[in-house]
């Protein structure tokens, strides 16, 4: 409803709402998934953590190269762009996007590309994934296709609607993972921010940047992992729980019309279509790609 919106009434968005939006796609959907925790126990987490943790290495490793190499070499695309697009669609959609722009001081019109294309794609596969798994496409069990959502969807809340879709149990397993992809943001940053190429003099003249860039942990993911620990350590009563998990749904249905709303088909005026070439590629590796490595690791 919330990309409807932005395709049509949404085109005269008053500038004072967008403030609010952004606040929904960030604040509000961090603190969701940080209270999504309550949902889970440390024995759920232990169930598909192992499987769950292999599963996000292979898939965030395989698919930021694969987005490095076809983005370069293949379409000549700008660096950035490719490194960009590459580790939103690699790791947690916008979130990585935003990090990675401040390592690697990327222009800010180039995350915004990366960001429309990674919320595409990643719409499209939280819409995709529940029919291809009911229609039996997918021959996962309930926590194979949890772990298969959560290490190949793009954004946090994508994982959680495509696995609340098919069932609870799904969508908690699925949360999960794409918490341990949320986390290999931390060693991706370090990463580039050791080995990526360095902006020149003039570039850092322009943009007032002659400080090391900071890393930023995603914290969010780490308070995710604190709530499920609180929950499994203090036992809150089915009162509490059930009026945490209203609130929380709500929270998460703010964030998806706000990701909604961004998802615009203005943004892609003017840019060309090899980035979204680029996007199209990663997102079938995801689906077949991370087919094949869930089904090897399971």
């Amino acid at each position: 409803m919330g990309a409807i919106y932005a395709n049509t009434l949404g085109q005269n968005l008053p500038q004072e709402w967008i403030p609010g939006v952004n606040f929904c796609t960030k604040k509000v959907l961090r603190l969701a998934i940080i209270f999504y925790g309550v949902r889970v126990s440390v024995q759920d987490f232990l169930h598909v953590g192992v499987s769950g943790a292999i599963s996000s290495v292979f898939i965030v490793v395989t698919t930021f190269a694969l987005g490095i190499f076809i983005g370069q070499k293949l379409y000549r695309l700008d660096r950035e762009v490719a490194i960009l697009t590459a580790a939103g669609s690699a790791i947690c959609g916008a979130a990585a996007v935003l990090a990675v722009e401040d390592v690697i001081k990327a222009k800010s019109y180039k995350s915004a590309l990366a960001v429309s294309t990674v919320v595409l794609f990643g719409t499209a596969g939280m819409f995709l994934y529940p029919i291809l798994y009911r229609t039996g496409v997918l021959p996962f069990d309930d926590s194979s296709i949890g772990i298969y959502i959560g290490s190949t969807l793009h954004e946090v809340a994508h994982v959680a609607a495509a696995g609340q879709a098919i069932s609870e149990e799904v969508s908690k397993n699925a949360v999960i993972v794409k918490m341990i992809r949320v986390m290999m943001l931390v060693p991706l940053l370090l990463a580039l921010s050791s080995f990526a190429p360095k902006p020149s003099m003039d570039d850092k003249t322009v943009q007032g940047q002659n400080k090391k860039s900071k890393i930023l942990i995603p914290w969010f993911a780490i308070l995710f992992l604190v709530v499920i620990l609180l929950n499994s350590l203090l036992r809150p009563s089915t009162e509490v729980v059930s009026l945490i998990n209203t609130i929380d749904t709500f929270g998460l249905t703010m964030a998806m019309t706000g990701l909604g709303m961004e998802t615009n088909a203005r943004k892609f005026e003017g840019v060309g279509m090899k980035p979204i070439y680029l996007g199209v590629i990663l997102w079938i590796w995801l689906i077949f790609g991370g087919y094949l490595i869930v089904s090897w690791v399971g």
